[in-house]
């Protein structure tokens, strides 16, 4: 496995990812994959990386995107990963957070925030290994297919960017 940059090039098999990640119905609440130029202007570009194989597939995504335009918050991004369900399980979505951990701290980014479903067990126990915290759940914050659904709230606090 290696790293890239995530260029349009990869754009297909990213939104496909994502969509898989959306069909199964624990990763977000989205219905549809955007289209690229959706995804594309939502992301921060220095700060998303694809993880390819040998045969140039792409296994996962990772991606930030700011969370306020306020100077307070310059050093806070919000990110997603998403791994295809062929490649879990093989160090894929750790390896693009630790990747993304990297970028975000040369770039002097403190914080690094998710929201994740309680249900999306696999996503919790990998933040909490790569550092993140958990802040605190937020209940019954939004309906996602007819039903009320919690989302956790974690961070990582840079230990470089201080």
């Amino acid at each position: 496995m290696r790293i890239e940059a995530l260029l349009p090039e990869r754009a297909e098999q990213v939104l496909a990812i994502y969509q898989a990640g959306i069909d199964e119905g624990n990763a977000t609440f989205e219905t549809r994959a955007p289209a690229w130029e959706v995804f594309d202007q939502g992301r921060l570009p220095r700060h998303r990386y694809v993880a390819l194989d040998d045969a140039d597939a792409v296994l996962g995504w990772v991606a930030a995107s700011a969370v306020s335009d306020r100077c307070a918050y310059a050093g806070v991004v919000e990110h997603s990963v998403y791994v295809h369900p062929d490649a879990r399980g093989r160090g894929v979505a750790r390896t693009l957070l630790d990747t993304l951990i990297a970028s975000t701290e040369a770039a002097g980014i403190w914080t690094i925030q998710s929201g994740i479903f309680p249900e999306n067990t696999a996503s919790l126990t990998l933040h909490q290994r790569a550092g993140f915290r958990v802040i605190g759940t937020r209940e019954r914050i939004g309906r996602h297919h007819g039903a009320w659904r919690d989302v956790v709230l974690l961070e990582r606090r840079s230990t470089v960017v201080m």
